[in-house]
């Protein structure tokens, strides 16, 4: 597989030197009880002190892409450590504080470096040549005998059918799960384990991943350095065709499929694998021929920002008359800025005045069109988001797995429907057929539609899918994101032809940024030579996300487009 590079093209580049005077931003953090710092913005990083609740420190950095605070001492401003945001109590705008990239190390500058990082090129392992199919064996856990030597496994690990990660993974083992081992390598730090479903029930651990409880020098020593791979049955295809609201499923090309097979591959080769607890999601839909295929769809996904694209939907589905400039602000601000007190106000409109309502009235929306597993029940979080909710919230279940990707209680969404409502837009805005018009006619005009697609195409985020086309093109997509899970839809107007792609990434508490964006820029890369094969995007483009406190379209020309009675773009 082709290396994946990314760098962020972000707005500012440079590196600044503040002295200690200048550091102060008059905004401080207090622990919520206890809490550890670090020596730098991740849960790996170095345990360089702890706090406590009742002392307030001087916030004097934060991270660019991660939810981290610098703290500094509360006299002299000199770094004290990182903590999780969610870890303390912030009083002030922490949007005024600079962003830092900051290390500690034991000799602590006196002077602190900030700036707005521009993250280093980020790139996948080498091409690795797997002769064989991936073989996942789901089993119940085997009896072990009194006398066995055991080993627990001590993490998310896989098991293979032999000593060494060349081999076909035939299963996965969680932190906990206990093996009996029947044999070791002589030559690698292997064990062979009892596993039930596969070739001759034995399959192998590296013996650093289990705490082991018993001599395994007293089992079997396996001295031979290759072992012979069994005739393996073919991995049933992951790839399934899939459909809009309102529409069968098209038969898939082979041309198609291929496609399909090929984007499947690139995501497990990049570590997101529905056999462990890190995994994708995809919906992909050729929007003339009508043939779309998925694969994680079984599973429901934290709604994040994208779940505004049903909010908006719903709101053009109440408005007789084209937005005024506050709704129109708001929409914008909403779309491109992701601003949570815009779209609460614009739930609020939908719920004729009462956000919760609204929350509840997109949730209906999408239950007409027949996307029964996506949903909407509270307004977006805010700063002085009464806790607890001043009214019960029922959250509803729906066919699709809500524990495995951790989603949000009242936010979630399934790829393939979020894929299905930005196809219908589609439909709507460019021939006046499909579910939306159907299911409320009369009440979405083509107009509206062609409306929700300009101002996702004034998005301004440039990486994710985007970062995967040529500069040019039209992209109308939504961006989500949170610590965990990491999502983007759009519709691609593109010279071959158009198409819709909506893609999730998931990670349990932390997704690195530099190793989702460069897989969802690489499936945007692959599906528009797909349908461009003359004229190739060779590779995917450096992406950047502009910084969130600047925008604001509040007297945009965007917004007296969103005005218009007429719009035909």
């Amino acid at each position: 597989m082709k290396r994946l590079l990314l760098t962020f093209g972000l707005l500012l580049g440079f590196t600044v030197t503040l002295s200690l005077a200048q550091q102060g931003t008059g905004v401080t953090a207090q622990a919520v009880g206890q809490a550890n710092l670090r020596a730098g913005d991740t849960i790996d990083s170095e345990l360089v002190g702890e706090i406590s609740n009742g002392i307030n420190y001087p916030v004097i950095g934060r991270s660019q892409f991660y939810p981290w605070l610098l703290l500094g001492e509360p006299t002299t401003f000199e770094p004290k450590g990182w903590v999780y945001n969610t870890l303390v109590t912030v009083n002030g705008n922490v949007n005024v504080v600079p962003f830092s990239d900051l290390i500690l190390n034991q000799a602590v500058p006196t002077a602190l470096p900030i700036s707005t990082p521009i993250p280093t090129q980020v790139q996948t392992q080498p091409d690795t040549v797997v002769a064989t199919p991936t073989i996942v064996s789901v089993t119940s856990t085997p009896t072990i005998s009194a006398f066995s030597v055991t080993g627990i496994a001590t993490g998310e690990i896989n098991i293979r059918y032999g000593p060494g990660v060349e081999y076909p993974r035939v299963g996965v083992a969680y932190a906990g799960d206990r093996y009996e081992i029947t044999g070791y390598h002589t030559q690698f730090p292997w064990v062979r384990i009892r596993f039930e479903g596969v070739p001759n029930n034995q399959a192998w651990i590296a013996q650093d991943l289990l705490d082991i409880d018993g001599n395994v020098f007293s089992t079997q020593a396996i001295t031979q350095a290759r072992l012979p791979l069994p005739t393996l049955s073919p991995t049933p295809s992951v790839i399934s065709a899939s459909s809009i609201a309102g529409q069968d499923a098209v038969a898939l090309s082979t041309r198609f499929q291929v496609l399909g097979s090929d984007l499947w591959n690139l995501v497990l080769d990049n570590g997101f694998d529905p056999e462990t607890s890190r995994f994708g999601a995809l919906f992909v839909m050729d929007l003339q021929t009508g043939e779309a295929f998925t694969f994680g769809d079984d599973y429901a996904f934290s709604g994040t920002s994208v779940n505004k694209i049903a909010i908006l939907a719903a709101l053009y589905e109440i408005l007789d008359t084209p937005p005024t400039i506050e709704q129109a602000t708001d929409i914008a601000n909403t779309m491109i800025c992701s601003e949570n007190v815009a779209t609460n106000r614009l739930l609020s409109i939908v719920g004729g005045g009462n956000e919760y309502d609204g929350a509840e009235a997109v949730t209906g929306f999408l239950n007409d069109l027949g996307l029964t597993r996506s949903f909407i029940t509270a307004p977006y979080t805010t700063i002085g988001t009464p806790e607890p909710p001043p009214r019960p919230i029922l959250l509803p279940e729906t066919t699709a797995n809500q524990e495995k990707a951790n989603p949000d209680l009242s936010n979630q969404l399934t790829v393939s429907e979020v894929g299905s409502l930005l196809a219908n837009v589609y439909e709507c805005a460019y021939n006046d057929e499909g579910a939306l018009i159907d299911t409320f006619e009369g009440r979405i005009e083509p107009r509206e539609c062609r409306q929700m697609l300009h101002v996702m195409s004034n998005n301004t985020v440039d990486a994710l899918l985007k970062a995967g086309v040529p500069e040019d093109t039209r992209v109308a997509h939504k961006h989500g994101w949170i610590p965990d899970t990491h999502s983007n839809a759009a519709v691609f107007f593109t010279p071959g032809g158009d198409y819709v792609i909506a893609v999730i990434m998931y990670q349990p508490e932390w997704l690195n940024f530099q190793e989702s964006l460069p897989v969802i820029a690489e499936i945007s890369r692959e599906v528009y030579n797909y349908f461009n094969p003359d004229q190739p995007q060779e590779i995917i483009r450096d992406g950047f996300i502009p910084e969130a406190n600047t925008c604001n379209y509040a007297g945009d020309p965007l917004t007296g487009d969103l005005m218009q009675p007429i719009w035909d773009e």
